[in-house]
């Protein structure tokens, strides 16, 4: 049996009996080097950083490419720290599910410190501040999810937090942005050396929505006289600070029993997931899927590791964009909300099970290749066809990703406007195009309404997955009864006329009222949504 906070160098034997890769450099080592010569700092603690980030820098630390590990700042969860960080020497079983049943398993070692990063914690706080006015830091890169950058509530109106931390300046804000400018703030003063804030987070344009935010926060700071007025100059100079755009792609879900069950057996002990008091879902391994792909905008300031030795692929700025729309507006991300939406709704907690399913698997191949891909454009480095192909035949399909509906059900509500607003868009721009040719997206866009009324298709009462704006949300709808006479138009207008959540009023497109006709569909009786769906297939579908 081994632990992960067994000695990998003289112990290597029962790693290897145990199927464990593990480093080919001195944790220890690694570990004072990051003390002394900060390079990469990360943002955000979860599975995605810990099966893929973490695994890039375990690549360069094993070439010797690299030196020093990655500083990893969580601003949320403080168990993660504590209990998954901390507790193991910061190491994390890296554990990737092979389509035809086998495990890969590797031990890395290439997170140098964790810290809990929030103003609650004033060693956490002080610690990053001063890590951020060393020189040597060349890259910050972030994956907090969406909701981790709002600044502004369903209306666009700033939260209460996020004026709070522009009237009180930079010395404790309590929003992510607010925190990150913070630093930005103590290295300007510190140096003003320049820096690259690399956004890893899954949607659209996220360095540009990246570098919105910190510039929303420096000029409220900057109108209140709250700091120098040469602060938004550094931000703003390119051969100081940049925000590179990326695009990301790594089904990493959350920790499986399965999985867990499987390591205990082949002799590993740390197997236990925890669940926080912030419902965070994490342990001490992380399982994934093969597949992967990191596209970044080759803009670093400060220099960087040469990440192209792990396979991340550098480009310019428009490429990016466009392997990013492809993906996130296109081939991947609306295809798995689609299949959370209605997972929830048909009881369904595995997303390979899913597809195993000849109805929503047509529903996804139809809106992917009839609704999305005629609207994408070709990145050239990467094919959307071929990614589409990759995706509905071996990705999503595989048995032994133990991914829920239930989790990428999570923040719906701020997914909409990329996922399925940015397709909506190009049929709206294009002459050649109709926005009422759409069928399928309209159809996803009622099941999501649907789904949040709480009640699923088999008329029980669900859980929904969190999500900021269910409070305001869920009152439009959860006075509807499946079977009854309602006026779908009073309950759904606001919903549907909101630009915040669609990134378009669906009336004014002439999108409202479809929307509408399919929800009238899917609350017409218990197991009316698969029947809806069905029926949508039959009429409009092509792919089969």
């Amino acid at each position: 049996m081994v632990r992960l906070k067994d000695d990998y160098i003289t112990q290597k034997a029962a790693f290897d009996q145990a199927g464990i890769k593990v480093p080919q450099y001195s944790a220890q080592a690694v570990q004072e080097q990051t003390q002394t010569n900060p390079i990469w700092v990360h943002f955000g603690g979860g599975n995605l950083f810990r099966c893929f980030h973490a695994q890039l820098a375990q690549q360069l630390l094993n070439q010797g490419q690299l030196k020093s590990g990655i500083i990893l700042a969580e601003t949320y969860d403080e168990e993660v720290i504590d209990d998954i960080y901390q507790a193991y020497n910061n190491r994390i079983l890296d554990v990737t599910m092979k389509s035809d049943g086998t495990f890969d398993k590797e031990l890395l070692a290439s997170v140098g410190v964790s810290v809990y990063y929030n103003v609650a914690n004033p060693e956490g706080w002080d610690y990053l501040t001063q890590v951020f006015q060393q020189p040597s830091l060349q890259l910050v890169t972030f994956s907090f999810t969406e909701k981790g950058y709002a600044l502004t509530d369903i209306n666009g109106k700033l939260t209460a937090a996020a004026q709070a931390d522009i009237i009180h300046g930079p010395q404790q804000p309590v929003t992510n942005m607010g925190a990150i400018a913070h630093l930005l703030y103590a290295r300007y003063q510190a140096n003003q050396a320049p820096l690259a804030l690399v956004s890893t987070d899954n949607f659209s344009q996220n360095g540009k929505r990246l570098q919105t935010e910190i510039l929303r926060i420096a000029q409220g700071w900057l109108d209140h006289h709250l700091v120098d007025a040469d602060f938004l100059n550094y931000l703003q100079d390119r051969s100081k600070i940049t925000f590179p755009w990326t695009m990301i792609d790594r089904i990493t879900p959350n920790p499986a029993t399965t999985v867990a069950e499987r390591l205990r057996v082949d002799g590993f002990e740390d197997y236990q997931i925890l669940h926080t008091q912030k419902h965070t879902n994490i342990a001490p391994f992380g399982n994934t899927e093969e597949t992967h792909y990191l596209v970044i905008e080759d803009d670093f300031p400060n220099g960087r590791p040469p990440l192209e030795q792990a396979g991340v692929m550098f480009t310019d700025r428009s490429t990016v964009n466009d392997a990013d729309q492809m993906k996130v507006t296109a081939c991947l991300n609306p295809l798995h909300t689609a299949l959370a939406i209605f997972g929830c709704l048909l009881g369904y907690t595995s997303i390979a099970q899913e597809v195993a399913n000849t109805d929503l698997l047509a529903l996804i191949k139809n809106l992917g290749y009839q609704e999305d891909l005629p609207v994408v454009k070709d990145p050239g480095i990467i094919n959307p066809r071929k990614f589409l192909d990759e995706l509905l035949i071996k990705r999503l399909p595989n048995p032994n990703i133990p991914d829920t509906p239930q989790r990428i059900a999570s923040d719906t509500s701020q997914k909409m406007a990329i996922r399925y607003g940015v397709t909506i868009q190009h049929y709206v721009d294009n002459p050649q195009k109709k926005v009422s040719d759409l069928e399928f997206i309209p159809l996803i866009i009622a099941g999501w309404c649907r789904y949040l009324m709480g009640v699923d298709d088999h008329k029980q009462p669900m859980t929904l997955s969190p999500d900021p704006l269910l409070k305001q949300l869920q009152p439009q709808v959860t006075d509807i009864h499946l079977g009854a006479n309602v006026d779908i138009h009073q309950h759904l207008q606001a919903i549907l006329s909101n630009q915040e959540i669609f990134g378009n009023d669906l009336y004014a497109i002439g999108l409202g009222e479809k929307v509408e006709h399919y929800f009238a569909q899917l609350i017409a009786r218990p197991g009316a949504v698969l029947q809806t769906i069905r029926q949508t297939i039959q009429k409009y579908g092509k792919e089969a």
